[in-house]
């Protein structure tokens, strides 16, 4: 009996962690934060742009990484998928132009890859967070992704994104839009 009290009390922790979590940011029901921010292959993309669209907004932490790479060609592979709900895909980043444009060519990715230089996008959607690895505190992007609505509010969060079946997950809500 004793265990069980101690196992609880362990996992309560967890739980209370992992809401903390999802209550950063723009919330299910909010106005999406405005952006206009540059994008491969010298446009510019802002969401005030897209109204009138779904839009799923990604945030990703570096270009032409393995888990940034896997999330990034799921989004390509299935964008005419999400354009038949009326949905167009802005993936962000804080890398520079020049890694941007590369990281399209390479992988041939037909949306909107925006970079986030100056961070305010990522400060809006308060993506920008410490993180630690192997010990080591660091400031960086969470994966996260919004979808917002035609009339610009967001009607799903996903934070932190776990990249495996994420784009299928996205997809099956924008068809519910």
């Amino acid at each position: 009996m004793a265990a069980k009290k101690k196992t609880a009390a362990k996992s309560a922790p967890k739980a209370k962690t992992k809401e903390a979590v999802a209550m950063r940011g723009p919330k299910v029901g909010a106005k999406a934060p405005g952006f206009s921010m540059p994008t491969a292959g010298g446009g510019t993309v802002s969401l005030a742009s897209l109204k009138g669209k779904n839009v799923v907004v990604y945030f990703y932490p570096k270009d032409d990484t393995p888990g940034c790479t896997k999330e990034a060609c799921g989004f390509n592979e299935m964008l005419a998928q999400f354009r038949k709900v009326d949905a167009e895909i802005v993936g962000i980043s804080r890398d520079p132009m020049k890694s941007h444009d590369r990281f399209a060519a390479k992988y041939g990715l037909k949306f909107h890859l925006a970079s986030d230089e100056d961070g305010k996008a990522s400060a809006a959607y308060d993506t920008w967070i410490e993180k630690s690895m192997y010990g080591r505190k660091y400031m960086g992007l969470e994966r996260s992704t919004y979808l917002v609505d035609k009339a610009g509010i967001i009607r799903a969060v996903w934070r932190p994104v776990s990249v495996t079946g994420h784009v299928e997950e996205v997809l099956a809500a924008a068809k519910g839009l």
